[in-house]
């Protein structure tokens, strides 16, 4: 029996054709340069029946991130399971925002809450050298893996620890920076039955309340963790902009202020004591 030549699923007509070479890629652990190259080469069976399972699940739903295990961001290919969310384009706005303030503070110790697989913590790592520490934390020890093979592959110098948010901590630990993505979506949003969000660890999702609950314990905690002059930027829904600014200017932040993404959406908010 001959094998199929790779050039059939390279145009499968089921898919966009960069997923198709996405899958392909992933199946054959070739780069892209190498399959134009050799279109016309035969490949195994078993390689044809992974690329099938594979393309059987995206039919499905499956984010491409979970199928091939890794996404880019800020220059930069993170793993990812279904043990984290995949990381989006948005959130660079905060990592972008943390270079920027930490420009101006040399030396200063930076904590990131509900880390993920880490993508903020090691990109801040990655982008701001001098910093004298970063920490990450997660309630999930699953997440906490990812982050933690992230860093190492990557070679960036994060501390981890596993816990709810400043609970996760030394009582005494202070930072100059704190930084988080937390989840920010109402239990019942739509949007939690559409795409990718289908497939997506809930709890990372979601506080389980109308999505500002995780945002106030974060804003609330922040100002006994924050030396003096120290900042908290937050990345929240597209229209929770007001309430967490009203949270910050509770908790006795000052400069308060929000950021907008390049869709034109305030995407982060924070301010400093």
């Amino acid at each position: 029996m001959d094998r199929p030549i790779l050039q059939t699923f390279l145009q499968d007509p089921r898919l966009p054709r960069l997923e198709a070479r996405m899958l392909l890629e992933h199946v054959l652990q070739k780069p892209r340069a190498w399959m134009l190259a050799h279109d016309t080469d035969p490949i195994e069976p078993w390689q044809a029946q992974q690329y099938q399972a594979l393309v059987t699940r995206r039919l499905a739903g499956e984010p491409m991130a979970y199928l091939v295990g890794h996404r880019e961001f800020m220059g930069h290919d993170f793993a990812v399971t279904p043990d984290v969310l995949i990381p989006r384009p948005e959130t660079e706005l905060l990592v972008e925002t943390a270079l920027q303030w930490l420009a101006g503070h040399p030396e200063a110790a930076v904590l990131d809450l509900g880390t993920g697989s880490g993508v903020i913590a090691v990109s801040i790592a990655l982008g701001a050298p001098q910093v004298v520490s970063v920490t990450a934390t997660d309630a999930s020890a699953a997440a906490l893996q990812v982050a933690v093979r992230n860093a190492a592959r990557l070679g960036a110098r994060v501390d981890f620890a596993q816990g709810s948010w400043y609970d996760a901590l030394p009582a005494r630990a202070r930072y100059d920076l704190i930084v988080s993505n937390p989840p920010y979506i109402a239990r019942d949003d739509e949007h939690m039955r559409r795409g990718d969000l289908r497939f997506e660890p809930r709890r990372a999702l979601t506080d389980g309340a109308d999505g500002l609950r995780d945002l106030a314990a974060i804003v609330a905690g922040a100002a006994a963790r924050l030396r003096p002059g120290g900042a908290l930027w937050v990345e929240h829904g597209w229209d929770q902009a007001a309430a967490v600014r009203q949270l910050l200017v509770a908790a006795g932040f000052g400069q308060v202020a929000s950021r907008r993404d390049l869709a034109g959406i305030e995407r982060i908010s924070g301010g400093s004591l």
